[in-house]
């Protein structure tokens, strides 16, 4: 077991890097899945008709919100139940029925439908694929590995948007296209995932004896687990709360408030997950593993409070929004969604890992979902009162952030589970 687990931790696995990329494809549909909804948004309210109240059920009902959190809750504990590899390996089918819906689209009860549908999928690949990341990845390489399944969530709406630019012109028809494509690649994820191999380390842990005792979901009562959950909890929730308002509605605020066209609407998205790209691969894959995370976390807190808060004070015009974004988008890059995959992984056993994931997730997830029911009433009763109750929730992430971040660079799974059992 021993000899295993080492291999395991130098990287001699099997295919490790390719098995983290295909497990980080669940952010790529993830996040390409939001992004080409917030870019059909307001087309489909102009051709719709959609009231207020429709358009806040489609943010709340999608698969940023409610839906995904739901399918995290679900997949996280028969993630460590059954394994890893049984809920990538089937999800994405999952996934690909629902994008039909949105793809075929005729009317809004089928756009809500759709989007409950994928979110369950893309929330239940989620844990699975962020525990199997961490548990190939080198101990020193952790943030690296990371670090490539967020550049395939910023990399998923680069393309989403690309396209959204180049069939503008084709006003709904475009946007079906996008969303195909989306399925297309769900069912060519489900042929490739179906050659990966299980994890080690979950293999590992259910060859034990006590291995139902170990993997029973009452033990994140426990206060040593509880704890490290309010923290996540806390300090990716209220980001949570600016991110997915952000993603899902700020081609809408832009083209309702600011009076951009749909063309420049996507093309500041794009810019903005672009820089993100960057961001992470300069900053939080090359230094993380290394540097003090606490820090590291803070500074992109402050960047991103400083960033917000220009919508809060400026007008919306083109040029505060190009500002706007490239301070945000270098922050988020080494921010909350980075170091949220990697905290959650380390902070619990293997057998609780995608549980304690999930339950995280699906309540991030949840609260984003009722908040965004509230949005579209927000934004009409004027945008600047929106823009700093965003800037409060940066702030209260940023505070829980600092006070509770770990310091687990270089360190194995094995070494971090054991210290935290050894201060239980």
């Amino acid at each position: 077991m021993a000899t295993n687990m080492q291999q395991l931790d130098d990287g001699h696995s099997r295919s490790p890097m390719r098995d983290s990329i295909l497990a980080g494809l669940a952010n790529y549909i993830d996040a390409g899945s939001i992004v080409a909804g917030s870019a059909a948004l307001a087309l489909w309210a102009e051709l719709y008709k959609m009231s207020t109240t429709t358009i806040g059920l489609i943010g709340a009902f999608s698969a940023n919100a409610i839906s995904a959190g739901v399918g995290a809750l679900i997949g996280g504990i028969l993630c460590d139940r059954f394994g890893r590899k049984k809920i990538y390996q089937y999800d994405m089918l999952f996934y690909a029925f629902g994008m039909a819906w949105l793809t075929f689209a005729v009317a809004p009860w089928m756009i809500i439908l759709g989007f409950v549908l994928v979110g369950l999928a893309v929330g239940a690949d989620i844990p699975a694929s962020w525990s199997l990341i961490a548990e190939l990845a080198p101990k020193r390489e952790r943030a690296r590995y990371s670090g490539v399944a967020q550049i395939l969530w910023y990399l998923g709406p680069v393309v989403v948007l690309g396209l959204g630019l180049l069939l503008a012109s084709l006003g709904i028809l475009g946007i079906r296209i996008i969303f195909a494509h989306l399925l297309v690649l769900a069912l060519v994820l489900t042929l490739l995932r179906s050659k990966m191999h299980e994890s080690r380390y979950w293999e590992e842990a259910m060859a034990g004896e006590d291995h139902a005792a170990r993997a029973d979901w009452r033990q994140l009562l426990q206060p040593r687990y509880l704890k490290p959950m309010l923290f996540l909890i806390g300090m990716y929730g209220f980001w949570n709360l600016w991110a997915g308002t952000n993603g899902f509605f700020f081609p809408y605020i832009l083209r309702t408030v600011g009076g951009q066209t749909q063309e420049a609407s996507v093309l500041l998205q794009a810019l903005n997950f672009g820089v993100g790209i960057l961001s992470i691969i300069f900053i939080f894959m090359r230094f993380s593993d290394r540097v003090n995370q606490r820090a590291l976390f803070l500074v992109s807190a402050l960047m991103q409070m400083v960033g917000m808060s220009l919508l809060a004070i400026f007008p919306l015009t083109g040029g505060v929004a190009v500002v706007h974004i490239l301070i945000m988008a270098t922050a988020v890059g080494f921010g909350a969604q980075s170091f949220f995959q990697l905290w959650s992984a380390e902070l619990f056993p293997t057998l609780l890992r995608s549980t304690a994931q999930g339950v995280m997730f699906a309540v991030v997830r949840i609260g984003l979902g009722i908040f965004s029911f509230f949005v579209p009433y927000l934004t009409a009763t004027g945008f600047h009162t929106l823009a700093w109750i965003l800037v409060g929730f940066l702030g209260l992430s940023a505070l829980i952030g600092w006070l509770g971040a770990p310091r687990n660079e270089g360190k194995s799974l094995e070494e971090i589970e054991a210290e935290r059992a050894a201060v239980a």
